[in-house]
């Protein structure tokens, strides 16, 4: 499947939403899981402004690549991010939209404390 990087550089980024547990199966409730490494997915809700524009994305990231305090607000890094266009058929309802995964999402209040404590 296609995968198309995401230049963050020019952007402001900030937690809307805090990390959730992604569920792969809301029927069931199963967790949904790294395919390689077998890490819990979790799903955060980022405000990306770039360009003069706001969006709320939801990206996927693994739970080992969530770190510092990620509150609503926060300003975080989003490290390897990449958009994957996706389509499917539900019911016959075609839908399709973008999936955005980080390898990371860090929290930069840490990040600037310990760079002015230096």
């Amino acid at each position: 499947m296609r995968q198309i990087p995401v230049d963050t550089s020019g952007a402001v980024v900030m937690v809307a939403k805090p990390p959730q547990v992604k569920v792969r199966d809301r029927r069931t409730g199963e967790i949904a899981t790294d395919a390689e490494t077998g890490a819990r997915l979790m799903t955060v809700d980022v405000m990306f402004a770039a360009n003069e524009e706001v969006e709320i994305l939801s990206i996927t990231v693994p739970e080992p690549g969530i770190s510092g305090e990620l509150a609503m607000g926060t300003p975080v890094a989003l490290t390897g991010l990449i958009a994957r266009p996706w389509e499917n058929d539900f019911n016959g309802q075609r839908r399709h939209g973008i999936a955005f995964r980080a390898v990371a999402v860090t929290s930069l209040v840490g990040a600037a404390a310990g760079s002015e404590a230096a």
